[in-house]
């Protein structure tokens, strides 16, 4: 079957925007390639100096970011150039080198054993759209928020099942989710209330990466996915004619960055880099740029529980 007019002008208009940001993230790349910081303004601001100054250590080295690139507007592979990865995390990544003088590269790994790599010393920190939780901070790493969390819920397109919320509306429903994601023991929770009122307790389906619970919900195998609400609106974006949103949902937690756990003088240095980061703007401008219109900035603080 053709696609409508409206579907087709919906595709051709995600195209168009990927295309765009894919030449944004090309010269940013090739700044980075060439020794030249992709953010020179905030390289050169005063509080930046500052930074560097006061960091030395930091200075021309390179900083290994564990990351699970299969969340669009936050961190993918490139479709340019699948040497490379784009999104808002790897821009943020980099405007924090810049301002505190050192380079980025990359390790993908599963969502769930984005903790374990850097606690492990594989890798230096963690900026991937991840949730700042005790739990997970006592898996080894200190976090550093600079995000509040908006929650969506991806459901097929009508929302056949009715979906309103982390509620009742999910008995006998199979939810698909991430393996660690912070959502699986919130709909494990409503198992209880499912059986009080006779129902089927929600099934969780685990899987790698956020693109494997999207095909789930596109396969018929699974009836919802939960991820930052921007995600979800891209999903929706990308099959308009499939998907739809049920529900936005806030939850308690923010976005943070992992760092491991008593790296106090770099975890320290990245919260100052990132208050300097909001304060000029940039922080809000990189959200813009990458579409995450539901992207409240949370004050740069600390969650440790070393």
């Amino acid at each position: 079957m053709l696609p409508t007019n409206t579907s087709r002008t919906a595709a051709l208009a995600t195209a168009a925007l990927a295309a765009l940001l894919a030449l944004t993230a090309c010269s940013n790349a090739e700044a980075e390639a060439a020794g030249e910081a992709a953010f020179p303004d905030l390289a050169d601001s005063a509080a930046c100096v500052e930074l560097r100054e006061q960091n030395p250590d930091l200075v021309g080295t390179t900083k290994t970011n564990a990351l699970n690139p299969h969340t669009p507007g936050y961190e993918v592979v490139n479709p340019e150039n699948p040497d490379e990865f784009i999104g808002f995390d790897i821009d943020l990544g980099d405007a924090i080198g810049d301002c505190l003088g050192f380079d980025v590269d990359y390790l993908p790994v599963g969502f769930s054993e984005l903790v374990p790599t850097v606690a492990s010393g594989q890798a230096d920190w963690i900026v991937s759209n991840l949730y700042a939780t005790e739990e997970r901070a006592h898996g080894g790493v200190d976090f550093i928020s600079y995000s509040k969390v908006f929650d969506g819920i991806l459901v097929a397109t009508g929302n056949p099942k009715s979906i309103t919320g982390i509620d009742t509306s999910l008995c006998g429903t199979t939810v698909a989710l991430n393996k660690g994601y912070v959502e699986v023991p919130l709909v494990e929770a409503v198992a209880p209330d499912c059986e009080a009122a006779g129902l089927e307790a929600p099934t969780v389906s685990l899987f790698d990466s956020s693109a494997d619970c999207v095909q789930a919900i596109l396969s018929g195998r699974a009836d919802a996915y939960m991820n930052d609400v921007n995600t979800v609106k891209g999903y929706i974006a990308a099959h308009p004619d499939d998907l739809d949103s049920a529900e936005t949902v806030m939850l308690d937690y923010e976005i943070g960055i992992g760092v491991l756990q008593g790296d106090h003088a770099f975890r320290d240095a990245v919260q100052a880099a990132l208050v300097e980061i909001q304060g000029s703007g940039l922080q809000a401008e990189l959200a813009g740029k990458w579409a995450l219109d539901e992207n409240a900035l949370a004050e740069p603080t600390v969650l440790s529980v070393g």
